[in-house]
């Protein structure tokens, strides 16, 4: 039984980073402007759990809207691990998402403790590490997305998400040092992808495009960003095929895998233009 100290509430936007912190020592290779994004996509989402004055428990709980949410960040100090203080801030999160279709990229060793909580197995999401060649030629087909407007890079994304997080988004295309590009047509948006700096190296994500030939020549463009030799990382659906061709086409590497649940039915999305996720904490 936990101690009667043990308290849980919503998280501060500071306590936010605290979160990151923590995902950086558990080897989750957070992005450098993660908190600030993250906190837009629901002020009340993210949870702490303090006991006597210490934070040693944490958890997200993005409510999107009334239909879908998303747990990320469901981390215990190692020291208070397994006395419970994990499972009343996870019963807490579900709480907070009561009513949703609720979604998770867990850790593959917990994919049994999660079945046991109503979460059920719809595919494997794989991060692919790589690094930047050298003389690598941009395709120049890129646009900035910054330039695009913003209610087209919206509705673009909504396309691969279950629903709408237009504040969350229009941070994540503006973060520090990050790269947010689009490929255009006759004005439509038919790709789109950010790269931004992590705690090692750089992450892709997400990255949309109509077809293979489209995303590899986003992929390309965004890492000849990068000093050639840098590390750059993309986490890809396993149910696309071509985005897993794409990776191991540019020597990238597996290096991490988690398992996407829902507690209802599984979101029908484009997994075939799906070629990069954009987060593992918050989908």
């Amino acid at each position: 039984m936990t101690n009667p100290d043990y308290t849980i509430r919503p998280m501060t936007r500071d306590e936010v980073d605290l979160a990151v912190e923590w995902a950086a020592q558990e080897g989750w290779n957070p992005g450098l402007s993660d908190a600030e994004c993250y906190f837009a996509a629901d002020t009340h989402g993210f949870l702490v759990g303090v006991l006597n004055g210490e934070p040693i428990a944490c958890i997200s709980a993005v409510r999107y809207n009334e239909a879908f949410g998303f747990i990320g960040f469901y981390i215990v100090k190692p020291e208070y691990r397994g006395q419970q203080y994990g499972i009343r801030i996870s019963k807490a999160a579900m709480e907070y998402l009561q009513g949703c279709n609720v979604a998770l990229d867990g850790v593959v060793a917990q994919q049994q403790n999660y079945q046991k909580s109503g979460f059920e197995l719809a595919y494997r999401n794989i991060r692919y590490e790589g690094q930047v060649p050298e003389n690598l030629m941009s395709s120049e087909r890129c646009t900035d997305l910054t330039r695009v407007p913003f209610a087209e890079v919206g509705a673009y994304n909504n396309r691969f998400f279950p629903a709408d997080r237009a504040e969350f988004l229009r941070r994540w295309i503006n973060q520090p040092d990050t790269h947010a590009l689009g490929i255009l047509e006759n004005n439509r948006l038919l790709a789109c992808g950010v790269i931004r700096p992590c705690q090692t190296g750089y992450k892709i994500g997400p990255l949309y495009a109509e077809s293979e030939p489209l995303a590899e020549a986003l992929l390309v463009d965004l890492i000849a960003r990068l000093t050639p030799g840098s590390t750059f990382y993309l986490d890809v659906p396993e149910v696309n095929s071509a985005a897993v061709a794409l990776a191991e086409r540019y020597n990238m590497q597996v290096s991490f895998e988690t398992a996407r649940m829902y507690t209802g039915e599984q979101p029908q999305l484009p997994f075939k233009e799906l070629f990069g996720v954009t987060s593992f904490e918050i989908g």
